[in-house]
């Protein structure tokens, strides 16, 4: 049986809270787990020790019989400590798109054009 350290959502309607669980990788995210190992709320300040909690030991023990971590329980684990930071790899990370280059362009070029016009009324008044 393939298990996973996952996270399973609850809450009301745009009030996210998620437990994290561990799930036989088959089930549905919300569905039947093995055991709750933790709870992650998005709405707390970032600072807030209350916003993420695990139990680390039994995180570990589960690690140890082969179970996965997903990417957002692995960051939340890399961040407590209990695993060692991965390398990630995104060098298009905050570049803007097409769209957005050409509309910089655009406004570079009407700033550019205001300037001028005062010089160039400068120039033929004298």
């Amino acid at each position: 049986m393939a298990t996973k350290i996952r996270l399973a959502r609850g809450g009301s309607k745009k009030r996210p809270f998620y437990r994290i669980v561990v799930t036989d990788s088959r089930m549905p995210r919300d569905g039947r787990f093995i055991e709750k190992v933790g709870t992650y709320n998005p709405l707390l300040p970032k600072d807030s020790e209350e916003r993420v909690k695990i139990d680390v030991e039994r995180v570990q023990e589960w690690l140890s019989k082969g179970a996965q971590l997903t990417d957002r329980v692995s960051r939340f684990l890399e961040a407590a400590g209990v695993i060692e930071k991965k390398t990630r790899s995104n060098p298009k990370k905050g570049t803007p798109h097409k769209a957005a280059v050409e509309r910089a362009e655009e406004k570079a070029a009407k700033v550019a054009e205001a300037a001028a016009a005062p010089a160039e009324e400068a120039t033929a008044e004298e």
